[in-house]
Parts: structure tokens; sequence; C-alpha cells
């Protein structure tokens, strides 16, 4: 009895809570989308101002009221999804995410005039997929309780190796490779601002952990870890936020979002999965589930970066396989015209013979 009461209380749905939790989330989507349309017309501003460019390193939209409403609304956008997680399942809340790309490849075509083709629109569609066979097939985080869990699991051997692995990564982006290749390559930057905004979901989960403590009547702001998370989130989001607007300011917002979404959504769940262990004991379907959506990303962001310059619409590809298909029937036609034995003709007659080609000579010898 006590197995089947346990197997129905697991199976109780959410209620009301995952209604809630799911239009927050939606919500989320809305501001953040809208928040990269946002920003970018502050930056096509400041370049039609002629002042120095985000990409070549300006800092001249600080003065545009526009692009501190994008980021108002990037940062009620994540506030918003960071309350939906307290009323819905993860694997609900961070696929959902996906959802702001949509909305910035809708708003880029009405208020930026960008274009996405069809091969962008499946690299973006493929993209989302294995990013959203990732999340299902990741593990889930485990509780922390208290602060005193969340340090003994930040001075976790494994986790400062991590920590020091993806900080030296990004050094290395920033110093070497962005120089470089940032304004010809639209990963660098992106991956600059993922690697280390992988680190503010866990500095926004310390706070609010803090926080919950707080008003359960243990103040935790005399904590030094507190306000550890709270500097590490301040530097963290200042420098995603930097080179986030290099990248859109030098490459199209269609080509940004997906692959920013992708690269953040991946190291959001590997950090996570270092700081609470949460791949022990995974599953091999989960492991094949992971695998197969991480390569799935990778095809698509191959095609929507390698085909992003390519004019290839509906239209365009209706016409060529059309042509295609007339091209065919005409080899064919010609094919059995050609197979048809013609009588021949009497110098034709004349010139058939049974006798070798003499050697270095294209003529036979009569």
């Amino acid at each position: 009895m006590a197995t089947t009461a346990s197997t129905v209380e697991e199976s109780t749905p959410y209620g009301p809570d995952l209604y809630v939790g799911l239009a927050l989330s939606i919500s989320s989507s809305v501001f953040i989308g809208s928040s990269f349309i946002i920003k970018k017309k502050s930056l096509l501003a400041l370049g039609k101002a002629g002042g120095t460019r985000a990409g070549a390193g300006g800092y001249g939209y600080l003065r545009y009221w526009l692009w501190w409403a994008g980021l108002l609304s990037m940062g009620f956008g994540e506030a918003l999804n960071f309350i939906a997680y307290a009323f819905a399942p993860a694997t609900l809340v961070t696929p959902l995410g996906a959802l702001s790309v949509i909305v910035t490849a809708l708003l880029s075509q009405h208020f930026l005039g960008e274009i996405l083709n069809i091969l962008g629109k499946v690299g973006c569609a493929l993209c989302l997929l294995g990013a959203t066979v990732v999340v299902i097939h990741a593990p889930q985080e485990t509780e922390v309780s208290s602060m005193e869990d969340l340090k003994a699991k930040l001075v976790d051997p494994v986790f400062m190796v991590y920590v020091a692995v993806v900080v030296a990564a990004s050094l290395v982006l920033i110093i070497h490779f962005g120089p470089r290749y940032g304004t010809r390559n639209v990963t660098i930057y992106i991956a600059i601002c993922s690697l280390i905004g992988g680190f503010s979901v866990l500095g926004c989960k310390a706070i609010g952990l803090a926080v919950k403590e707080t008003i359960q009547g243990k103040n935790e702001f005399t904590n030094w870890i507190t306000w550890f998370s709270l500097m590490s989130l301040i530097v963290c989001v200042c420098t995603q936020m930097n080179y986030l607007n290099k990248a859109l300011d030098i490459f199209n917002t269609s080509l940004v979002t997906p692959i920013y979404y992708v690269f953040f959504t991946a190291c959001v769940i590997l950090s996570s999965a270092m700081l609470f262990k949460e791949w022990k004991g995974l599953p091999a379907k989960d492991v094949l589930g992971v695998l197969s959506g991480f390569f799935t990303v990778v095809i698509g962001i191959f095609i929507l970066h390698a085909f992003k310059d390519m004019d290839i619409t509906w239209t365009g590809m209706s016409t060529m396989l059309m042509a295609g298909g007339v091209s065919e029937s005409r080899r064919n036609s010609t094919e059995d015209t050609g197979n048809e034995v013609t009588p021949l003709s009497e110098e034709e007659e004349g010139l058939i013979t049974s006798e070798p080609l003499s050697y270095g000579s294209n003529k036979r010898v009569y």
C-alpha cells in the first residue's frame, strides 16, 4: 500500500503553480527577445551618429536611453525566468527560453529589416531542437538547502578545476582570439559571454538562497559567500553584456541570438553539473540523448553560419528544382535519340575498317 501511495503522490500534477511558471517563462522569453532588438537599435543609432562602435571597443552606447531600456528589458526577463523555476520544473522552463530566439527573429525582420534565408531558419530550428534535447536528457539539479551546503560544493576540487579551466579559456579568447578573429567569427564573442555567463546563473541561485534564508530568520548577508556571489554576479554580467554588445554590433541579430542561446544554455548546464554533481548515475539513454542533442546543435550552427550570406528563398529553390527537372527530361530525350540506329552515308561506310591504328597518330592507315 505504501508503494501505491507513493506512486500516486509522485504522479500528482503541479496544479495552478505549473501554469504560473509557464506564463512567467513565456513572458521572460518575450522580454529577453525584445531586448536584443532594442539594444541593436541603439547600436545602429550610435553608428549613424559617428561614434566609436562597440565592435571597435567603444562604449558610446551607454549614453543612449534606448540601450538602457534594452538592458532593463533583459534584466526583467531574466528575473521572470528566475522566478519561474520556483513554480515549474526546469525541464519545462529552460527549453521555453528558446522562444526568445523566435521573438528576436520575428522582430528583427519587422524593425531592423534583417532577412534570414531558408537555410538559416533550418539551422535555427536544428539549434533549438538540439538544445531542447540536451536540456530534457540532462540530469536535474540536486537540492541545496543552506548556504553551508553551497559553501561545501563551491570548494570542491572538481568545481574549482572547472572554474580555473573556464577562466583560462575566457582569457585566451579575450586576449588572443578576440582581437584577431572577433570581427570575422561570430562564435568568439558569444563563447566569451556564454562561458562567463554560465557563472552568473550560479550567482543568482546563491543570492536567491541567501534571501530565502534571511526571510526565514537567519541573516545570510553577514556571510562572505553572499557578497562574493554578488560581486561575481556583477563582474560576470558586465563581461557578458560587453561582449554580447560587440557581437550584436557586428553580426546579424538573427544569427547572434540562436547561437548565444545554444552556447549559454550549454554552459549553464555544464556549470550546474560540475557544481551539483548531477551526472553521477545518469542512465545510458540520457547520455545518448545528450550526445544526440549536442551533435544536432553542431549541425545547426554549421548550417546557420556557413550559408548565412547566401540569397536562398523558397521561390529560388522551387525554380531550381523545376529547372533541374526540365534539364533531366531533355537529357533523357537526347539519350533516347542517340540510341537510335541511323543509316551510314557512303563517306562513313568508306571510313570503317578493321585495320589497327598506327601508334603516335589519331588517323587510321588506309
